[in-house]
């Protein structure tokens, strides 16, 4: 998924193209919102209905505010990742108040994994993590269509390989 118009990346004639994650991920997110508020919004409700009065059960929507606010955070969260894949290394963008860019060198990569429990098989997702020589650079992209994922990890490793031969 390509989100956004192409930027231009200081090489002449290239052009960056940024992928953004399947919406799929977004709802997963926001499904784990409303479990946890209902689940915490119940044990709100009985504990103090059952201790202190059935008036103070009303507390039991601060959790649902909460989640509503959360819903929105999600959304924001998951329109700020995506990633672009360039000559020399793979860019990965994140974050909303604290805007965090990776760059991972396709010679530094040391192994790349493809990896999907089964919450986000059943949502069609996967997560792929970059291991590098350095610990700190280690990157994950989630949320991405297992296909997707498959063609980024063999190409990051066709290219990692590549590149580190003359290391």
């Amino acid at each position: 998924m390509e989100t956004g118009s192409p930027e231009k990346t200081g090489i002449p004639g290239a052009e960056l193209v940024w992928r953004g994650l399947q919406p799929a991920l977004m709802r997963l997110r926001r499904l784990f919102v409303v479990l946890w508020t209902a689940v915490l919004a119940i044990a709100v409700g009985l504990l103090l209905g059952l201790l202190v009065g059935a008036a103070w059960a009303a507390f039991a929507l601060v959790p649902a505010a909460c989640a509503a606010w959360c819903w929105r955070l999600v959304g924001r969260n998951w329109r700020s990742w995506r990633y672009a894949e360039r000559a020399d290394d793979l860019l990965i963008s994140r974050g909303v108040l604290w805007r965090e860019e990776t760059v991972v060198p396709y010679g530094r990569m040391q192994l790349v994994e493809v990896t999907s429990g089964p919450v986000e098989r059943r949502f069609g997702l996967a997560t792929v993590q970059l291991h590098t020589a350095a610990a700190a650079t280690d990157a994950t992209i989630p949320g991405l269509d297992p296909a997707e994922a498959e063609r980024l990890r063999d190409r990051l490793t066709e290219l990692g390989e590549a590149r580190s031969a003359g290391l």
